[in-house]
């Protein structure tokens, strides 16, 4: 006669995401606090469905750049949020931090100035010229 017990897994839910305002309040204590450079958030609803914000900010070495993604990923842990993924760091010349509604891309600043993530989703922001503007007249 054989007797087999069932296994009990104990699981929890996760707990939902934190609102992107407040990631985004994260993500720029974590790039503050170590001092990256030209950190720029861009609102890219309403063209994509991959996230809500991207937050781009530069590192001046390798080094700081990863160092950076680290810190992101640290706080976002603090708010029990983690990341959906992470990809470069082993190069660590643009790495990316997916937290969902909210996407870091930390890059070094030549890596940042060839893919020029800003101009890519900040086309069609700025009206139109009017007349005349462009040839200073």
């Amino acid at each position: 006669m054989t007797s087999s017990s069932a296994h009990v897994i104990k699981t929890r839910l996760p707990n939902p995401p934190p609102a992107a305002d407040v990631l985004l309040k994260a993500v720029h204590a974590a790039v503050d606090e170590l001092k990256a450079k030209d950190v720029t958030q861009i609102d890219v609803r309403g063209r994509t469905s991959v996230c809500d914000y991207m937050v781009i900010a530069s590192g001046t070495s390798t080094r700081h750049v990863k160092s950076i993604a680290e810190e992101v990923v640290r706080h976002a842990k603090r708010l029990d949020c983690q990341p959906l993924g992470i990809e470069g760091e082993r190069e660590a010349e643009w790495v990316l931090v997916d937290l969902g509604d909210v996407v870091v891309h930390v890059m070094l600043p030549r890596v940042r100035e060839f893919y020029a993530l800003e101009r890519l989703w900040t086309v069609g922001d700025e009206p139109p010229a009017a007349p005349g503007d462009a040839d200073g007249a």
